[in-house]
């Protein structure tokens, strides 16, 4: 290699900037030196789109010098202020509003005023301190990527030292063991003594992997999320809850319903969830406790993760990202990872089932879409956007359409004795409902299992409405409804046979007229 091809490369590498101080530096040792580095640079010289790509990531982090990376690691294996700064960037980049308007403010505040006025008869459960806030989507990204980073924690840190320890075992031999060498040159980069073992670094570079993965797909859902509890979980910073005011304008557009409507609507959603937590304590803490369980069982596939390795274009983050990912490199689920997903998806199930019991019945009156908007919105968490797919990688956790209507019969079956005796199941984890149980049910991705599931405690629930309907001559509790077998009768055309006639035709629900619409469509 002659000067003028390390002339270029280090502008290459390091950017015009940084690319000319260090030709300077080079030009200033003894000749004997530089015609030694001319000779190793031939042949050891990193590629530059590879240097220049880590770099980006430590820059991203925050980090001035590699000696900073100890700090970051004591910190967790997922380094936020990387997320963040690719999150804002990717946000900027679309149809993007940097501020709320006044008059976007004052109605969307509007709309949670209604909402929580009309929950109050709803449930016994007490509006969250403080106020809902209007957020930006740079604002949601910012407000949430710290409590997305918590919740991946656990299985993150398996990954990272899974990775490392692939690496070190199976790459580090050709290393001699250290990684001083790695990127050598006539700039070499310092590393400290704490960060020489091949392991340790790759641990680190494996964070980086996963914080860029965490902040691209934050930048996708804030595009798309309408609220702060729209995982079902509390991922903001406020416990009343927060609305994405230009996602829910561009959500009506989408939808072609009036935007107010579906201000109150998502404004109902929003309060319900903050109410249910704010009275619920044991519930955030009850899904970490579940989430970091399955961690401390995940196994990973050190094959799997030693092919991707091979198949990275160099060895700066985005090239391993598939090696940090747990769809690609995660092994067989134990049975301890199945019951504790189950766990998960029922609870979850639990908690969207009573926040849509909650909402039908506090806005029922209110609102002429209510019954195609709670459909929309399971039916959102089947096919599963961003925020579904981020799970997913993260803990393969899925949850199915029907296990969420399934809740919520369940929970309006309840509120034929009160809200008080439905909502006082929340007083303790033991008290909550079933939704079934058996092996069965133990596998959510087989769509037999959750048939049979269903199916079971669809008619478990009919009889508690049939039992409600008797008690005062009403039918109003929420009606649960059978929707593959009333496709069917619509089908065969054989639908006098007396079986859940009362679910089918009960007029004076509601919910029952609306939701019969869109039974084809299950």
């Amino acid at each position: 290699m002659d000067e003028n091809q390390l002339h270029q490369w280090m502008l290459d590498a390091f950017g015009p900037f940084e690319g000319e101080q260090a030709w300077q530096q080079f030009q200033k040792l003894p000749d004997n030196i530089k015609q030694q580095l001319l000779e190793n640079s031939a042949t050891g010289l990193p590629d530059p789109q590879q240097l220049r790509s880590f770099f980006t990531a430590l820059n991203a982090s925050g980090l001035r010098t590699m000696s900073d990376m100890d700090a970051v690691m004591k910190d967790g294996p997922i380094i936020v202020d990387m997320s963040k700064a690719l999150a804002d960037e990717r946000i900027r980049q679309k149809d993007y509003q940097p501020n709320v308007t006044a008059r976007d403010a004052d109605d969307m505040r509007a709309a949670v005023s209604e909402a929580n006025l009309w929950l109050d008869s709803t449930m016994t459960f007490d509006p969250a301190p403080g106020s809902v806030e209007i957020w930006t989507r740079e604002q949601w990204a910012d407000k949430t990527l710290p409590r997305w980073a918590k919740l991946a924690s656990p299985v993150v840190g398996r990954l990272c030292s899974s990775l490392a320890d692939v690496f070190q075992q199976r790459f580090g031999d050709q290393m001699q063991g250290e990684v001083s060498g790695l990127f050598a040159g006539p700039v070499p980069i310092p590393i400290p003594d704490s960060m020489r073992n091949p392991g340790t670094i790759m641990r680190f570079v494996g964070s980086m992997s996963f914080s860029l993965q965490l902040g691209a797909a934050a930048g996708e859902m804030a595009t798309e999320v309408r609220g702060s509890y729209d995982q079902g979980l509390p991922m903001g910073t406020n416990a009343a809850g927060a609305l994405i005011v230009q996602n829910v304008k561009e959500y009506a557009h989408q939808l072609d319903i009036d935007v107010h409507e579906v201000m109150s609507f998502l404004a109902l959603i929003e309060v319900a969830h903050a109410r249910l937590y704010a009275a619920v304590p044991w519930l955030p803490s009850r899904f970490e406790t579940l989430i970091y369980k399955y961690a401390r069982s995940t196994s990973i596939d050190l094959d799997s993760m030693e092919s991707q390795l091979r198949d990275a274009a160099g060895m700066d983050p985005e090239s391993i990202s598939g090696a940090v990912n747990l769809s690609n490199v995660a092994a067989e689920k134990t049975p301890e990872q199945r019951e504790v997903l189950k766990s998960i998806e029922n609870l979850l199930a639990l908690v969207e089932g009573w926040v849509d019991c909650v909402v039908w019945r506090a806005g029922m009156a209110h609102l002429p879409h209510l019954d195609q908007l709670l459909e929309m919105r399971r039916r959102e968490r089947a096919t599963g956007g961003p925020a579904e797919q981020t799970l997913e990688s993260l803990l393969g956790l899925e949850i199915h359409p029907r296990t969420i209507r399934q809740a919520a019969d369940v929970w309006s079956a309840m509120t034929a004795d009160g809200v008080e005796d439905r909502d006082a199941h929340w007083n303790h984890p033991d008290l909550l409902p079933s939704l079934g149980g058996g092996e069965s049910e133990v596998s959510t991705s087989d769509d037999g299992a959750v048939a049979d599931a269903d199916a079971a405690a669809a008619s478990a629930d009919d009889g508690a409405a049939a039992s409600a309907d008797g008690a005062d001559g009403t039918s109003e509790a929420r009606p649960s409804i059978d929707w593959d077998a009333e496709l069917e009768k619509l089908l065969s055309e054989d639908g006098d046979d007396g079986t859940d006639g009362g679910n089918a035709s009960d007029g004076d629900s509601p919910e029952g007229s609306g939701e019969s619409d869109d039974a084809h469509d299950d």
